[in-house]
Formats: C-alpha cells, structure tokens, sequence
C-alpha cells in the first residue's frame, strides 16, 4: 500500500489556476496508476484524471479536458494536478489515489486514499 497526502487546494476564483500536488510514501509508488477524484456536497465520488506509471499516458473526464493536467515526478513520488480557467463546478473536494490497475479510471480500482483537499471556486 501507497500512503497519500495532499495539499494546494484553497478559495480561487472563477478563471483562476491552482496546483494540487500529493505526495507519497511507499516503494511501490512509480508502479502504480496514480489518479484525482472528486466530491462535491450532495453529489458522488467522481473521476477526474489519472495518469499511468510512466507518466506516457493519460486520461481525463470530459468535463475537465483541455483544462486540467494530470503529471508526476517518480523520483518526488509526487503526482500534480494542473488546474486552469476554474469554474463553480469545479468545487469539491479533491482526492488523490493509487490503483495497481493500469490506466484504471474507476474508483473501486484505487484501494489508496489520501484524506483530500478542498476547492473552492467563487464568483
């Protein structure tokens, strides 16, 4: 198992930017398929990116395409999560996770958390 912390979430407003790093302890870490969800209140856990051992591939919800970036550094066992031209929907609660699946897209293949890390995006 991987141990996950996130930081970098904060108050922003709409077409702001804002970094989300998680850092991870574990040797296992560059074996696995890193990957961001998030929560919103009243609503479920839903997938946002996830990125491959490599880094070479990865993936992303439709509705975060073309905004969000998805990268990590294995010698930092850290993953990043680039977000850009935040909207309202955007606010959640954003958590990192690791999954021995590759590629893996789905939240029942990830089996560890971090504790998350708020998002709130402002008018």
């Amino acid at each position: 198992q991987v141990q996950l912390v996130e930081s970098g979430g904060g108050m922003v407003q709409t077409g702001d930017s804002l970094r989300l790093s998680c850092a991870a302890s574990g040797r296992a870490f560059r074996s696995y398929t890193m990957g961001w969800f998030r929560q919103a209140p009243g609503k479920e856990r839903e997938f946002v990116a996830a990125i491959i051992w490599s880094g070479g591939s990865t993936y992303y919800a439709d509705s975060v395409h073309g905004r969000f970036t998805i990268s990590r550094d294995n010698a930092k066992n850290t993953v990043y999560l680039q977000m850009n031209s935040l909207k309202l929907e955007d606010t959640a609660v954003y958590y990192c996770a690791a999954s021995s699946q590759y590629g893996s897209m789905w939240y029942g293949d990830f089996g560890s958390w971090g504790q998350g890390t708020q998002v709130t995006v402002s008018s």
